[in-house]
């Protein structure tokens, strides 16, 4: 409990103010203010479908609006995942709300979906950290067990070659019993862990994603593309490992020096490797300065310096690289314009948009759902960049508010996006 309270403090410190503008929750808000004003609460922007807002709706939302299922707690952290969300309150408890198709809820009955958060069950510790993927979800217990849960089709919950495809409640992963893990990150069909060690894990569909190269790991057969358990990174071994990010092909880990590693299902020119031929083991991201943090989406890579910079780079399919252009970028390039001013903290990736925190304000940029894609009946699906339209945006755009608030983290899905704010 007290490594989660430190946890929420550090992320406390590490914004300023902004505005909001939405008119869903301002009630909710102006309550919250007159009671409990440090309280940090929740706001969604993007598609609702399934209702992975936790808004009691399935509509989309344009604008930011707040959640109002958490009114007498306070959040810690937000996760995003395909069509699905996951809350941590600072008591230590996980929430869940969207889609259950595979049961990335965590929760005991066989509901499709949920409108509204749902307590996860089966959880009997504090929780410290949550993540979640495109089908599957994780979270990590203050002594530094690992749960996981959902879609288990590829391996990558970790618990075992000989267990459910689908695995609706939290499973502990027996295999790192006695192992502390520290954060895990994943990805849509593969999962990367760092024990408080620095040595980093995967598991999962998709060998190359995994960073454990062509080798076998049996003498005389050749690797499966998936692994059941939590293997070593053998290439990393030696390498304090401190952050990782995983994507929809391809994984980034960041070591104790600031050195950045990347490896991939196959390297490609939508990824930004250019003419390499082999990245399925971890290689070293040269013309970076020393890197922080690191978030992977679709087919593009973020990651901050310890200076506050921000680089950018691979597809830029609908502005996602926020350099002004939608140009593939095969190196790493600092993404600029507000970002001069102010130094980056926070940075998530979805499949084609990107959030980042810098002076306690949100920026979004990429997809925004640009001409009714995916509509139903003329109606877009997009918002998730909180800007009021589906407008793809090439450059970091401010998300307004209407009060003085403070970002705290930032969270991107597949085509919504969620935050953990705090009223000044």
């Amino acid at each position: 409990m007290i490594r989660m309270w430190r946890r929420c403090m550090e992320a406390s410190r590490s914004g300023c103010t902004s505005r909001f503008q939405s008119g869903l929750g301002l009630g909710f808000l102006q309550r919250w203010m007159s009671s409990e004003p440090q309280k940090r609460f929740a706001a969604l922007w993007g598609n609702g479908d399934f209702g992975r807002l936790g808004l009691g709706s399935l509509d989309s939302q344009w604008r930011p609006a707040f959640c109002p299922a958490f009114e007498k707690e306070s959040l810690c952290d937000i996760a995003c995942g395909g069509a699905h969300t996951l809350f941590l309150t600072e008591t230590g408890s996980v929430y869940a709300t969207g889609l259950n198709d595979f049961g990335q809820l965590g929760i005991s009955d066989e509901r499709g979906y949920t409108l509204e958060p749902v307590e996860v069950t089966g959880l009997n510790k504090d929780i410290i950290q949550i993540s979640a993927g495109y089908h599957h979800s994780s979270a990590i217990t203050v002594d530094g067990e690992l749960y996981m849960w959902g879609n288990n089709s590829s391996g990558q919950l970790g618990i075992g070659k000989r267990t459910a495809k689908l695995v609706p409640e939290p499973t502990r992963v027996e295999s790192l019993a006695g192992i502390n893990i520290k954060m895990i990150a994943l990805g849509s069909e593969h999962s990367i862990a760092v024990t408080a060690e620095g040595e980093a894990l995967s598991w999962g569909g998709g060998s190359g994603r995994l960073g454990h190269g062509d080798q076998s790991s049996i003498i005389g057969f050749l690797s499966s593309k998936s692994e059941y358990t939590p293997r070593l990174i053998k290439t990393l071994e030696g390498v304090k490992v401190k952050n990782v990010a995983a994507g929809l092909l391809h994984s980034v880990c960041i070591d104790e020096n600031g050195s950045a590693f990347l490896f991939d299902e196959r390297a490609s020119n939508k990824l930004g490797f250019g003419e390499a031929n082999n990245t399925t083991s971890p290689s070293i991201i040269s013309k970076l300065p020393l890197s922080e943090e690191v978030a992977c989406g679709g087919y593009h890579t973020c990651v901050v310096t310890s200076g506050g910079e921000l680089y950018t780079w691979g597809s830029n399919e609908n502005g996602c690289l926020g350099i002004g252009s939608i140009d593939v970028v095969h190196m790493p390039e600092r993404v600029e314009g507000p970002f001069l001013k102010s130094p980056v903290c926070k940075v998530s990736c979805g499949w084609k948009h990107t959030a980042a925190i810098s002076g306690g304000k949100i920026f979004t940029w990429g997809w925004g759902g640009s001409h009714g894609t995916f509509s139903v009946d003329g109606h877009s699906s997009g918002g998730q960049l909180g800007q009021g339209n589906d407008v793809d945006y090439f450059e970091p755009m401010m998300v307004t508010f209407d009060r003085d608030i403070k970002a705290l983290n930032v969270s991107c899905g597949f085509n919504h996006t969620g935050a953990i704010l705090e009223c000044t």
